[in-house]
């Protein structure tokens, strides 16, 4: 599982069939499994993360204390005192350079670090719309592959999502459950942060 940011909360999506049944944590979201699987020993769930699109396996043993226990986040424990400023969210890790590398940060005004989050900064607005977009219509297409591969007309709704045609695709999922359609067209809105 990738690092995500801790004040944004992780959201997973989970679908009974091609009915979305629904949103949240981690562990609301295996507690509504658990109970759908309880009602219906055959019932085929699949839970999707929001931030990736992938679907994720649950363990549901040991009842609905045990399931909700092992799924919940807890707030972070606090990290010792180390280097960096922690109390600013600024983590000291080791970064691997050229000698050259290193003479140009050390010649930078304010030093090796300004000038790596600079850099970084830089980086992150030039690249940043379309990066995110990128992830967007992976994510999507993870979903769609996985709960629309069978449906009609997939193969055109995959190729308007990367074509980037919003409209095009919409047309193209006209065809598919309603949940579906929905979730996929969530997925492709950048994520926040």
């Amino acid at each position: 599982m990738r690092a995500m940011n801790p004040s944004i909360p992780a959201s997973y999506t989970v679908f009974l069939g091609t009915r979305r049944l629904t949103s949240g944590p981690l562990h609301e979201v295996a507690l509504a499994v658990l109970r759908a699987e309880q009602v219906d020993a055959d019932a085929h769930t699949l839970v999707f993360s929001d931030a990736s699109g992938q679907p994720v396996d649950l363990n549901l043993s040991g009842g609905e204390d045990a399931v909700v226990a092992r799924y919940i986040v807890s707030a972070p424990a606090q990290s010792p005192k180390g280097r960096g400023r922690p109390r600013l969210g600024v983590v000291a890790r080791e970064v691997t350079l050229l000698p050259e590398h290193w003479d140009w940060l050390a010649a930078q005004t304010g030093g090796a670090s300004v000038a790596l989050r600079k850099l970084v900064h830089e980086a992150r607005q030039k690249g940043g719309a379309r990066e995110q977009a990128r992830q967007a219509r992976e994510r999507a297409y993870h979903v769609m592959s996985t709960l629309a591969g069978n449906l009609p007309c997939f193969e055109e709704a995959s190729r308007a999502l990367f074509a980037d045609d919003r409209e095009r695709l919409i047309a193209q999922m006209d065809p598919w459950p309603q949940d579906v359609r929905a979730y996929v067209l969530q997925l492709i809105e950048p994520a926040p942060g």
